[in-house]
């Protein structure tokens, strides 16, 4: 079984970040960062830091709503979208890149080397991941459904076709036939991300409504992972 454990890096500001750690028990390959959904740190984050550490992953979690004192809103609360979206419209681009920073200088305390980091993420998860890639120097970085393609998810969050270009690290991008966000809209992340100067794919895969990521996209973020984190 996977160990969980919860740490508190410290912040510029005084405070501390929370994340969450799920370590393999085999050596380790590498450090990845996963990057919470839009109701936080739910079962499907779970068991996507949990499978990368069965791969061999050091699996580290930041707590993006902790200024809140919330780590997961509760299903009952976000029947109609609108308790999480509370929480969404309060992130900024500097309390993301603060947190995020906090879970890549953990690792790297660890002697996670920056060609063995990467971040992933599903969903708002996807688009943090996309947006840490722009900020760090990483290994490799991949999405899965990241949302706010042209509109940001929060005005204070940039839309993701605004800065592909910038990825400084290989970048996958995965989106499903029935997913939400429109093709369209793909088709024009797909463009910006192919001007950024690092490697890039934005697949279409099938998904699936009982799984976080099906088998498919699974194959293909631990393919990438795989390949470019050595």
């Amino acid at each position: 079984m996977t160990r969980r454990t919860v740490e508190h890096v410290p912040l510029s500001d005084g405070t501390g970040c929370p994340i969450s750690v799920v370590a393999p028990e085999s050596a380790i390959r590498g450090g990845i960062v996963v990057c919470p959904d839009r109701r936080g740190i739910t079962e499907a984050v779970w068991q996507l830091a949990a499978g990368l550490a069965g791969e061999g992953w050091l699996a580290v979690i930041p707590h993006l709503y902790h200024r809140d004192g919330v780590e997961v809103v509760p299903d009952h609360w976000d029947s109609d979208g609108d308790a999480a979206r509370w929480y969404i419209e309060r992130l900024t681009a500097h309390s993301v890149q603060a947190d995020t920073d906090a879970a890549v200088r953990w690792l790297a305390q660890r002697g996670v080397t920056t060609d063995r980091l990467g971040v992933v993420g599903s969903g708002l998860g996807g688009a943090v991941a996309l947006m840490v890639a722009t900020w760090r120097d990483l290994g490799a970085a991949v999405t899965v459904c990241g949302i706010g393609v042209i509109q940001p998810v929060a005005a204070t969050l940039p839309a993701l076709v605004d800065i592909a270009p910038e990825l400084r690290c290989p970048w996958l991008g995965i989106y499903g036939w029935d997913g939400g966000v429109p093709e369209a809209e793909v088709h024009k992340l797909r463009d910006a991300a192919h001007s950024a100067h690092v490697a890039t794919d934005l697949v279409h895969c099938r998904f699936h409504t009982d799984q976080s990521v099906a088998p498919e996209a699974w194959a293909r973020t631990l393919n990438w992972f795989g390949s470019h984190l050595r």
